[in-house]
């Protein structure tokens, strides 16, 4: 694997503001007895393929919590960028240049490692990027497949007056699961970005997007909620070893 990207410097952002809104300071909440933000040192130090780990952060908390678990935080991002309503490309964007500078280092991968998905692996990490290089994409996200009970095609709208509706209204020809094509939605376990996509297309959706398809079980860690449905799942995948 790293002889594939011997020809790349490959750049980890991970994400990781103090302001969650659902649960505070969720980044660093303990998951099994491990802050939240200690799986992704775990998930970089198995794939082995990254020149540079870094955490984009506007608390110095989180910085010291995520230094603890070997993730390098060397500065912190500004409140401008820390606000509930600021996209992952500026977040990128920022780190990206940042870094290079304080590196005096071109990067050419930029892989985006949200703290909220535990659940996810190395190999999951290396086939996004590997699909990247190789096939020359501009951006690869992990996607899982949507249960068709969520299809867009059978979702409901209500309206100010009490009625319901179908969202889109070709819902009304929809009968059997059969007329309906696979759609997916993002898992949060890797993105990977070329350096084209961040600079100058400065998007996380480029043109040329691709996907790697996640057939096992992953969440995206919003609520306190969704912290127990991950550790009923870390603990089923590994008895011996979760404490």
């Amino acid at each position: 694997m790293e002889a594939m990207f011997a020809d790349r410097q490959i750049l980890a952002v991970v994400p990781a503001r103090g302001g969650s809104k659902g649960v505070k300071l969720k980044n660093i909440r303990p998951l099994l007895g491990r802050p939240l933000i200690g799986y992704v040192g775990d998930t970089v130090a198995e794939a082995g393929c990254f020149d540079r780990v870094i955490v984009s952060t506007d608390h110095p908390k989180i910085a010291e919590v995520a230094r603890s678990f070997g993730l390098a935080a060397p500065f912190l991002r500004p409140a401008a960028l820390a606000g509930d309503r600021v996209g992952d490309h500026p977040v990128l964007e920022h780190a990206l240049l940042q870094i290079e500078r304080l590196d005096n280092q071109r990067y050419d991968v930029i892989v985006m490692l949200q703290p909220t998905c535990p659940l996810r692996r190395a190999s999951h990490v290396t086939a996004t990027i590997e699909r990247l290089v190789k096939e020359d994409w501009d951006a690869v996200w992990t996607v899982s497949l949507t249960d068709l009970k969520y299809h867009p095609l059978k979702q409901l709208k209500l309206a100010p007056d009490g009625g319901m509706d179908f969202h889109d209204a070709r819902g009304c020809d929809i009968v059997a699961r059969q007329q309906l094509d696979p759609v997916y939605h993002r898992n949060g376990a890797a993105y990977a970005f070329s350096r084209r996509a961040v600079l100058d297309e400065r998007t996380t959706k480029p043109r040329r997007t691709a996907a790697v398809v996640i057939d096992e079980p992953l969440v995206s860690i919003d609520t306190l909620a969704d912290f127990k449905k991950v550790e009923q799942i870390l603990k089923a995948r590994d008895p011996e070893g979760v404490t």
